[in-house]
């Protein structure tokens, strides 16, 4: 379970977010959902350790203030931007990821294939349409087999069919027993994958 209690974070005299608490349960999906501005990346970089902030936030029964590395563990995360070295391959770039998590070569070419980029191993990242960039990213989030997943507006860049692709992947992701937290202002995503909102 994760639990936001009272997050509160101010840049200066400007609140971002302000009294914020939901649970998200165990295998679920939670949308963050409102227009740009709402607070809802600020939120997820809180859950990331990337803010200070105040009030508390658990994942299980640990603290993501005080045990922020044993969280981040737990977290498979999908950024709003990727930024990723345009000419490595995208195998290569999910084997380097995989020495980072410490998790093995096999592993890479495993989530390659689970987010249908196997026969795209070879081809430079650069090279790679957005839809295909967005899977990488969400398949070195699951590097680690996290059971929690992040994804911050994981569709704003996708044409409707990428768009469409994705959103069947996260239903898998989902239906394999992930937890699944994500933000968006399109009402489509939020009806397709999310539990609650």
């Amino acid at each position: 379970m994760i639990q936001f209690a009272h997050l509160t974070k101010q840049f200066g005299k400007f609140t971002a977010v302000d009294d914020l608490s939901f649970d998200v349960s165990p295998q679920a999906a939670l949308a963050l959902w409102g227009p740009n501005g709402a607070g809802k990346t600020t939120a997820i970089k809180c859950l990331l350790g990337l803010l200070k902030y105040s009030g508390h936030i658990l994942v299980d029964t640990l603290d993501a203030k005080k045990q922020g590395k044993m969280v981040r563990r737990m977290l498979g995360y999908v950024p709003q931007e990727l930024a990723f070295y345009a000419d490595m391959s995208a195998l290569d770039t999910a084997l380097f990821y995989a020495r980072l998590k410490s998790t093995s070569p096999q592993r890479a070419a495993e989530v390659l294939d689970q987010v249908g980029l196997a026969e795209h191993g070879d081809k430079p990242v650069g090279a790679l349409s957005g839809g295909m960039k967005q899977r990488l990213a969400l398949g070195l989030a699951l590097l680690a087999d996290p059971p929690i997943l992040v994804l911050d507006e994981p569709t704003s860049n996708l044409d409707a069919a990428a768009r469409d692709h994705f959103l069947h992947l996260l239903s898998d992701v989902k239906r394999a027993g992930k937890t699944v937290v994500f933000t968006s202002h399109r009402l489509e995503e939020i009806e397709a994958l999310a539990d609650n909102v």
